[in-house]
């Protein structure tokens, strides 16, 4: 009897020496898919339409998907085609606009609407008002300077037919018609100037991520593990990748034996590649910078304004805080958002931990970090002026945009937090990336998505870039291109360089999507009716 009690102790001392238990074998999986937001989820459907054999397994932290950047209120919601967004046309030293950026992110937009086009014909998404909405955008300053900038802009993207149906004015009266909103109680000597678009769009990625899990759940060879954490990644001596995480409910840790792991998990990626110890992620250090915006779902203020109307950035100022005043769509209705106005956490996740930004640093990275804190000073003190900003500076801030605006119609609402990229520079020590990357193991069985902007609206090209980038011999077969060229019929082409295709993807993905008709390319701006079109029951269609 005493031997059994010994034996039973010694056995619960080790128990308790090793952690909670693990499974008795892994699972093991074709593709593990860290994250549940709109990166992972995109990447999933993408695999499942190439692939419908492959196993596949998503880990995600939260109680359910698209809770962190991907989520409506977390985000600015804008399909990002630089129909609105200045920082994509910069003005160089010769005073010329320099348009590539702008027509390389307009591009990428028109894969993510036939993907999503593709994905509607197909069950996979229902309902287009759901989750994308037409809403014109809008570009609007004012300044001597900041005007002439504009008519520039607006002048050197005539040259694509991407931004065919753009107009440009001036006058105040015409401004009015855009965006009456804006133009009331506004000082009638102040020289204002705007473009506008009509075929912009405001897109709910948390819904699209939401309807993309759940298509999967419903395939047999898809599982989904909802408040796990993963605690380990390490190569596997067979080949791919052992996975461990810890269910935070119960505190159970599982593992995964992937043949090929994503790591699409916003902020938490640049840690998780890191575990991973793959040397590209050696490379990389992230900044976090949060946002805020003032929120009203006033109705008699959301229904008279319908445009995204995009600013100039302060000197110093990150892309994604670019003031805009945006009409959106969320939770069955209309509302109005203006900012951001830039936060600062050590997080690197709005539900992350304070120690994010220490616990990323490494020698690898700590000389690249200081090198942009010392180049990037005027980021620092953006930053800085950002966070002493009263009620009161907000407002002010508002009504540059809303001049009418009332403090009590307005709330201040925290978003999501974002971590820029540094990387390593041979010859400057650290730079500042403003976009995306995929950062990926030599033999293609580990990648992870970094960076912030355009970020969630073009998830589709981005993760079609992974499978080029990973699967590059299986991108290369027939089979796979066939699939690809009928989900996304302009693959391996430029629209830019082609004005029908331009047309024909339009028409094609508007009628799909429920979007407002396009312009037809070539044709002279028609003059704006007296008040643009509200989306046909948007919120009415939202909420069933």
């Amino acid at each position: 009897m005493l031997k059994k009690t010994n034996g039973a102790l010694l056995a619960l001392a080790v128990a308790a020496a090793m952690g909670p238990a693990h499974a008795a074998e892994a699972n093991k999986v074709d593709v593990l898919l860290i994250g549940g937001g709109v990166m992972s989820a995109t990447l999933g459907v993408w695999l499942n339409e190439l692939e419908p054999g492959w196993s596949m397994e998503m880990v995600e932290r939260l109680d359910g998907v698209a809770e962190e950047s991907s989520n409506g209120w977390n985000n600015a919601g804008t399909g990002h085609s630089a129909l609105a967004e200045l920082n994509y046309t910069p003005e160089g030293k010769d005073g010329k606009v320099t348009i590539p950026k702008a027509i390389e992110i307009n591009e990428a937009f028109q894969v993510s609407r036939q993907f999503w086009s593709w994905q509607v014909k197909n069950g996979v998404l229902k309902n287009p008002r759901s989750f994308i909405n037409s809403t014109p955008h809008m570009s609007f300053v004012w300044g001597d300077e900041n005007i002439a900038f504009l008519k520039k802009r607006y002048q050197a993207l005539q040259a694509s037919p991407l931004f065919a149906g753009m107009q440009y004015s001036e006058d105040p009266a015409q401004i009015r018609q855009w965006v009456p909103l804006m133009m009331e109680g506004r000082d009638p000597t102040q020289k204002v100037a705007a473009t506008w678009t009509p075929i912009g769009t405001d897109v709910n990625f948390g819904e699209i991520t939401r309807q993309f899990a759940g298509y999967l759940q419903s395939k047999p060879n898809f599982t989904m593990k909802l408040s796990s954490e993963v605690q380990r990644i390490e190569r596997n001596p067979a080949g791919g990748w052992r996975v461990e995480y810890k269910n935070l409910k119960d505190g159970a840790v599982s593992e995964t034996d992937a043949k090929f792991v994503f790591i699409g998990a916003g902020g938490g990626a640049l840690h998780l590649l890191q575990k991973s110890g793959i040397p590209e992620a050696k490379d990389y250090a992230g900044f976090p910078v949060g946002g805020s915006f003032l929120v009203t779902d006033n109705p008699a203020i959301a229904e008279q304004h319908l445009a995204k109307a995009y600013g100039k950035a302060s000197v110093g100022a990150p892309p994604m805080s670019v003031p805009h005043l945006d009409t959106r769509v969320l939770d069955g209705k209309r509302v109005i958002l203006f900012g951001p106005f830039a936060t600062f956490s050590t997080k690197f996740l709005k539900d992350g931990s304070y120690l994010d930004l220490l616990s990323s640093t490494t020698p690898h990275n700590v000389w690249p970090m200081l090198r942009v804190g010392i180049d990037e000073y005027p980021l620092v003190e953006y930053l800085a002026g950002q966070l002493m900003l009263s009620d009161n500076d907000r407002l002010a801030a508002l009504r540059e945009y809303f001049p009418n605006a009332k403090q009590q119609d307005w709330r201040l609402w925290q978003a999501g937090q974002r971590v820029q990229i540094i990387k390593r520079d041979e010859a400057k020590g650290g730079v500042l990336k403003l976009g995306t990357e995929i950062v990926a193991s030599q033999d293609g069985s580990i990648a992870g998505l970094l960076g912030a902007s355009p970020g969630a609206s073009t998830a589709a090209p981005i993760m079609l870039s992974v499978l080029e980038k990973v699967f590059k011999d299986k991108v290369a077969t027939p089979a796979w291109q066939r699939k690809i060229r009928q989900i996304v019929p302009s693959y391996g082409t430029k629209l830019n360089d082609d004005p029908a295709a331009v047309q024909q993807e339009w028409n094609d993905t508007a009628e799909v999507l429920q979007l407002t008709p396009p312009p037809v390319i070539g044709m002279a701006a028609r003059p704006a009716s007296p008040a643009p079109a509200q989306p046909s029951n948007a919120a009415q269609d939202m909420a069933l």
